[in-house]
């Protein structure tokens, strides 16, 4: 039997916290991540209990709170768990063609941020460390892989760090800002563990490819052209109307974790 790639999603993204919060020293409360945990599974069990799902677990939950727990940080106990509760709603209520519109995750932080007083986006903490983005490079590789979607990353990452070596390249900058930038674990997380969600992304390859593009522009005018930062976040939020579009123009087989009458 084939192992479900959320478990390696899981353990790394545990792993990966463990180490930021131990050698890093994140400035998330261990209150704030259990209060994330219990309001997002219990939402999770609610949504399930009541639209009597069948072959819904919840590991889809499990990722999306170690998710906001590794962006998300806020100066309060309850903006995690608020934001948990209510992305883990959004996955059941907002859908188009059987499909959740919002990756938890981003929906969750997007939130936050816009709605809770003290909240903001911690990308800044992973630092830029070598042997971390390797890692993270690596692992999430394996893990996109086994879900089938390793395309979409691999082409936001080409769109993306092209412009950024084509923007080195026109102002005369010295190579090392880009490699400082290719290093940036955000980046990578971003990359490997929420745009590659393969149940909010277009079902067929080239409507995937011409997705990320479509990300990557905007994120890099966010951040480069407009200097907001967190452009990616941002930039996956805004193009999440490109996904049922797509995949009305190019259709596909669409992405399943396992059988069910909807897939979480």
């Amino acid at each position: 039997m084939k192992l479900d790639a959320r478990l390696c999603q899981i353990g790394f993204l545990a792993a990966l916290l463990a180490t930021g919060i131990v050698a890093r020293d994140f400035s998330l409360r261990w209150e704030q991540m259990l209060l994330c945990f219990a309001a997002g599974l219990a939402t999770q069990g609610l949504w399930v209990r009541l639209l009597g799902l069948r072959h819904v677990g919840y590991l889809s939950a499990v990722v999306t709170c170690f998710g906001l727990s590794a962006l998300l940080r806020a100066d309060s106990l309850w903006v995690h768990p608020v934001a948990a509760a209510a992305c883990m709603s959004a996955k059941f209520t907002l859908r188009v063609n059987g499909k959740h519109l919002f990756n938890p995750t981003n929906l969750g932080v997007i939130l936050a941020v816009c709605l809770f007083p003290g909240a903001w986006i911690s990308p800044g903490q992973w630092g830029s460390d070598l042997a971390l983005a390797c890692w993270i490079v690596v692992l999430g590789g394996i893990v996109t892989a086994s879900a089938r979607r390793f395309d979409v990353s691999l082409a936001f990452l080409a769109f993306y760090l092209g412009a950024l070596a084509l923007r080195v390249s026109w102002l005369g900058q010295s190579w090392a800002v880009f490699a400082h930038q290719l290093q940036s674990g955000a980046l990578l997380l971003f990359t490997f563990f929420m745009i590659s969600d393969p149940m909010t992304i277009p079902n067929r390859a080239p409507g995937r490819v011409f997705y990320a593009a479509c990300v990557a522009a905007l994120a890099y005018f966010w951040q480069y052209v407009l200097y907001i930062p967190n452009g990616p976040v941002w930039s996956l939020f805004l193009c999440v109307w490109l996904v049922p579009l797509l995949d009305r123009l190019v259709p596909g087989q669409r992405y399943a974790w396992r059988s069910g009458s909807m897939p979480a």
